[in-house]
């Protein structure tokens, strides 16, 4: 017997997520299928895996375990998954119905027949689409010239208005005279797009289409084809903005070529990435910055989706990603480094949880972090002149550094914390200034303008490589 889960999923919502393993599933994509799935599980719905793989020239095997990848490591998985290239016969036998029914024809049009058409049309002030010239052609003459010339299937296209409820847009009406009878497949085995997904989103019993709104011409030719094969059309469409640069233009070819697992590569969390990708076009009540992936389902609703372009925002994705970073587990944050940085590091445990303690609350990303502490690890070079504070001669600074020297060389190990270190150089703070003794002292330290502080830098690096490198300065400074 069929479960209580399972028949909620039979006869309740299905959505489906359709890419095509032609590419890497780069941000829009993964968008698109974080909505349906996020849709699904709060209806308690099936949440449909369906690889559009009928471009057999472009489609390879490799982009779609990638996207399978992609899915499972961002926590999105699937009830059902389908793949188009197995499907062949179901939509042999749905295009043979429409030739036979008169609804669909063959197309012997040359694309210099057509190109030229279309020019005197527009040269006319009418819209470019096809004149129906192949329609009237009798079937039997049609099937035997198809045995020898080119053909292509086109639907004939009903003369009237369609329209379609969409749940970000409202309804939306198409004139399908403006149209015209558009190509379905190029042959009997070579359906197209929007003839495949017709009878996909039928046998798959469909009843919610979540997508771009790159595809909203497409949603009129698709109800079209289902009224002329007598099949229903799935409840509602919800057409989602598209993903804007921050010049709020389409994203470029270089954004869109960074896949989901190069975020991942980059050491970018899963959790991290979901939250900002809900966050692209939509916003929850009281809009809230973080959420978990609980809270993306309680809350997900269309009416709270935007119309307009959600713009990408790098920046906002790398304090995202931070946040989640330094709300890990010891633990968990620990083994996600191990894998991306330097073994030696590593292997001086007390000192790498000092530093990791350390830049803990500064985390943004994995990829920046080796970069941030490499200076507590390898002994930094810098120029010089960084060791002078402000306008305050070279000199200044070798004399304060020895002091410091001298001072530090007395504290205890048990006593070498920030705390520690910050009340054994008050006295010389208050005799040099805080500047004076800090600058130079952070500089020796670190080997940069901006880092933690000196307190902070000594404790992390311990007594003896302190002491290490404010000799280093002062043998620099002389």
């Amino acid at each position: 017997m069929m479960s209580a889960a399972k028949k909620m999923k039979a006869n309740g919502v299905r959505v489906r997520f359709a890419p095509s393993p032609t590419g890497k599933m780069h941000l829009g994509t993964a968008r698109a299928a974080l909505f349906n799935w996020l849709y699904a599980r709060q209806h308690g719905g099936a949440f449909i895996l369906r690889m559009e793989d009928t471009d057999r020239a472009r489609s390879e095997k490799a982009y779609e375990e990638s996207i399978l990848e992609g899915l499972k490591w961002l926590g999105l998985h699937w009830d059902e998954l389908y793949r188009q290239s197995e499907r062949t016969a179901r939509y042999v036998l749905h295009l043979k119905s429409l030739l036979a029914s008169g609804k669909a024809y063959r197309c012997f049009c040359s694309p210099d027949e057509l190109e030229a058409e279309k020019e005197a049309q527009v040269a006319a002030g009418f819209p470019p689409v096809y004149s129906g010239k192949c329609r009237g052609i009798a079937k039997d003459e049609s099937e035997g010239r198809a045995k020898r010339e080119r053909s292509v299937i086109r639907l004939h296209m009903p003369d009237k208005k369609v329209s379609f409820e969409d749940l970000i847009r409202g309804e939306v009406v198409f004139d399908l005279a403006l149209i015209g009878d558009i190509v379905i497949a190029k042959g009997l085995e070579e359906p197209l797009y929007n003839f495949a997904v017709v009878v996909d989103d039928e046998e798959m019993k469909i009843t919610h289409v979540i997508r771009g709104e790159d595809h909203i011409s497409n949603t009129p030719k698709q109800i079209a084809v289902a009224e002329a094969l007598g099949f229903s059309v799935p409840r509602a469409f919800a057409h989602l903005p598209l993903i804007l640069g921050p010049d709020r233009k389409k994203l470029s070819k270089r954004d869109l070529a960074k896949s989901i697992l190069d975020y991942r590569d980059e050491g970018y969390l899963p959790s991290a990435l979901l939250n900002f990708l809900v966050l692209l076009g939509w916003h929850p009540k009281g809009d809230k910055e973080t959420l978990s992936v609980d809270e993306m389902v309680r809350e997900f609703s269309f009416d709270r989706v935007q119309k307009s372009g959600a713009v990408m925002d790098a920046e906002k994705l790398e304090w995202m990603n931070g946040h989640y970073l330094r709300a890990l587990p010891e633990g968990d944050l620990r083994a996600l480094l191990a894998t991306r940085l330097p073994r030696e590091w590593l292997a001086e445990e007390e000192k790498f949880e000092r530093v990791l303690r350390l830049e803990r609350e500064r985390l943004k990303g994995v990829a920046s972090l080796k970069e941030e502490i490499s200076f507590f690890f390898e002994t930094p070079e810098y120029d010089v002149k960084m060791l002078a504070w402000k306008d305050s001669p070279l000199k200044s600074a070798r004399a304060v550094l020895k002091k410091a020297y001298a001072i530090l060389a007395k504290v205890r190990e048990s006593d070498f914390k920030k705390e520690g270190v910050a009340l054994a150089l008050a006295p010389l703070a208050a005799e040099y200034g805080k500047g004076e003794l800090y600058w130079p002292l952070r500089v020796a330290l670190s080997g940069r303008k901006a880092s933690p502080g000196p307190f902070e830098c000594a404790e992390a690096l311990g007594k003896a490589e302190t002491l290490r490198r404010i000799t280093i300065a002062i043998e620099k400074l002389s």
